[in-house]
């Protein structure tokens, strides 16, 4: 599949500005994503709206289907525990759509997460240098998955 970017711009961290900005750089409508999720009647996008502006959170299985539609996994667009190691990871990466020349280096006992921080900045070193591009650095940010 070939995907077209359009960087949009993320207002904040909130899981419904997540959705929305992957939505948005996977070219897709409301409208889209709702016929995706066989949502009918005359308010089917209601529920992507809601959804965006923080009305209302996905459940569990809506989050799974989700996460298929916009090519993330669905721990990228999940609400985070900030006392959860991989959750951390993923609030860092999109810290890093908000303010794109992050550099974080952090001394913590955490192999998780101290592996985690090598291998993110050696990919953001590979796009720096040009030896990836940065479609291929978004998709490597949104199809990260650790195990803990």
């Amino acid at each position: 599949m070939n995907l077209l970017y359009t960087k949009p711009i993320l207002k904040d961290l909130s899981q419904g500005s997540r959705i929305s900005y992957i939505r948005q750089l996977r070219n897709l409508t409301q409208d889209d994503v709702s016929d995706m999720l066989h949502l009918t009647g005359e308010s089917k996008r209601r529920t992507m709206t809601r959804y965006e502006i923080n009305e209302r959170s996905p459940k569990e299985y809506r989050l799974k289907e989700l996460s298929k539609i916009l090519l993330v996994s669905d721990d990228f667009i999940k609400q985070y525990d900030y006392k959860n190691e991989l959750d951390i990871i993923y609030f860092l990466l999109w810290l890093d759509e908000l303010f794109p020349n992050l550099y974080i280096e952090l001394n913590t006992n955490n192999n998780t997460l101290n592996e985690f921080l090598l291998e993110w900045n050696e990919v953001k070193q590979k796009r720096k240098k040009r030896i990836i591009t940065f479609e291929e650095y978004i998709e490597w940010k949104f199809s990260y998955r650790k195990e803990v």
